[in-house]
């Protein structure tokens, strides 16, 4: 099953890239702007497990109302607004966790508010994660 994904995937980038050859001449020939900002609204936020054996992320909009895909994005911006949008003073949900090492990393990417935000950090494991940033990486 995973040869037959491997495969479709292939399949659709080969179309993808001979989809620009088909363009007129005049057109593929328009300089592209390759000095463009971090997107302005949004932020894309991972999380992913130890060596990146596996990863999952989202797109969170907090501007100028909460939304996007984020199953908590009411939540999600009113703890990046309590910090500030400093990932790093999170409110969180303190409780405790075991001692287990079983590491996470999370990042956020993009603009909060407008400003540009690049951030990651890695907790020991997925309950010291959801303890120092809420429902921010709750995914």
């Amino acid at each position: 099953m995973h040869r037959t994904a491997a495969l479709a995937a292939a399949a659709l980038l080969a179309v993808a890239a001979a989809v620009p050859s088909a363009l007129p001449a005049a057109a593929s020939q328009a300089p592209e702007r390759v000095d463009k900002p971090v997107p302005r609204h949004g932020l894309f936020l991972t999380v992913s497990g130890a060596e990146n054996t596996w990863i999952r992320g989202v797109l969170l909009h907090c501007s100028p109302v909460p939304s996007g895909p984020h199953p908590d994005a009411v939540g999600a911006c009113a703890a990046l607004d309590a910090a500030g949008g400093d990932l790093d003073s999170l409110p969180g949900e303190p409780h405790p966790c075991t001692k287990q090492y079983d590491p996470v990393t999370v990042s956020a990417t993009g603009a909060w508010r407008g400003r540009p935000t690049a951030w990651h950090k890695t907790f020991s494991n997925a309950c010291e994660l959801a303890a120092a940033t809420g429902a921010v990486f709750r995914f």
